[in-house]
């Protein structure tokens, strides 16, 4: 055998062991404890229109592409054969019913003046979130981390890549958001009108490892993070969900504590130390206490509700501006090769 033949042969050999351990640790992760302990769904494949729920609203062209991530639905659950599951399944006809509940709900404000797009995604179930252990929820919303990337690079094949982005989500979309920020290049980054991180943290880490993460600073930059939770009172906060470094008020968009009324009796005021927001004169009541994790003290399930008008209202706007940003960039760009060109200057 031959110097060359040896060497190929001890290369496809490295190869092969490269890939066998691969296809084991794969394999070794999904059985990995907190991560999928049991039965894992089927992964969705983003081509099958089956697994989005879209809307054109955009009939003018003058719009965004909204991408919106659903929240939390499913409790654990076991499979027929009586396999335990930490996530919802996208082919379980109940499933597929939770999450179409939030997204219609969500597209009917978000959708109009632009088009919608939402994934079926294996989220993680509310026994993660309830732990309150952060390493639990890390390890166990990588999967779920892993089909929204997975959602969104489809939905970037699939676009008209000259339109401005929106993304959104709700709890453990919000998380989704900022893992979606530190996902894209930073080509797909400069289409960004805003991420919208309704009910969820964005942590000092996060800023420091994401360059992308910009926090908003009033109501029409672009290319920005908006993050806010809502409480009764700091005390209140839950620190897997709403220890954050940002925040902004959706009502008047401001960060500082100057108070804003929303539906003329409903306080709102952002706490510029916790960076949460702190309503007067809104009970809540009509969410109730989760397993002693959400809307205890906190208003968690009315991210996306209480705020809607504001938020729909704030993406048109933030969309104006990005649009009249790109124009102002192709004038720009006509003129100033036009000046380099002439010369003696302008007549």
């Amino acid at each position: 055998m031959n110097r060359m033949n040896a060497r190929f042969l001890l290369l496809f050999a490295f190869v092969s062991i490269a890939v066998s351990s691969c296809r084991n640790w794969r394999c070794d992760f999904s059985q990995q404890p907190g991560i999928g302990v049991g039965y894992i769904p089927q992964e969705p494949d983003y081509r099958d229109s089956a697994m989005w729920i879209t809307a054109d609203q955009d009939s003018a062209n003058s719009g965004a592409d909204v991408f919106y991530v659903v929240s939390t639905w499913e409790e654990d659950w076991t499979t027929e054969d009586g396999q335990l599951c930490h996530y919802a399944d996208v082919t379980n006809p109940r499933h597929r019913k939770h999450m179409a509940r939030e997204i219609n709900k969500v597209k009917a404000y978000m959708a109009p003046g632009n088009r919608f797009f939402a994934p079926y995604y294996r989220h993680a179930t509310i026994d993660a979130f309830v732990s309150q252990n952060d390493d639990t929820i890390s390890l166990r919303t990588q999967l779920a981390m892993a089909d929204v990337c997975a959602a969104f690079d489809q939905f970037l094949r699939m676009r008209d890549a000259s339109r401005p982005i929106i993304l959104a989500g709700f709890s453990q979309g919000g998380m989704a958001v900022v893992q979606l920020l530190k996902h894209m290049d930073d080509t797909t980054f400069r289409q960004l009108v805003a991420a919208y991180v309704l009910g969820y943290k964005v942590t000092a880490e996060d800023t420091a490892s994401c360059r992308r993460i910009r926090p908003a600073q009033g109501e029409t930059d672009t290319g920005v993070t908006i993050c806010y939770n809502t409480v009764k009172d700091v005390k209140y906060a839950k620190p897997v969900i709403s220890a954050t470094c940002i925040g902004i008020n959706p009502v008047n968009w401001r960060t500082d504590a100057e108070p804003a009324l929303l539906h003329d009796t409903i306080t709102v005021r952002l706490d510029t130390a916790a960076h949460v927001l702190v309503v007067s004169n809104y009970s809540g009541s009509e969410y109730k206490p989760y397993k002693n994790l959400i809307n205890v003290g906190d208003i968690h399930s009315c991210e996306p509700w209480l705020y809607s008008e504001c938020l729909a209202r704030n993406m048109a706007v933030r969309t104006w501006c990005w649009r009249a940003q790109q124009l102002d960039n192709r004038r720009v760009a006509v003129v100033v090769p036009m000046k380099t060109n002439m010369k003696g200057g302008w007549k």
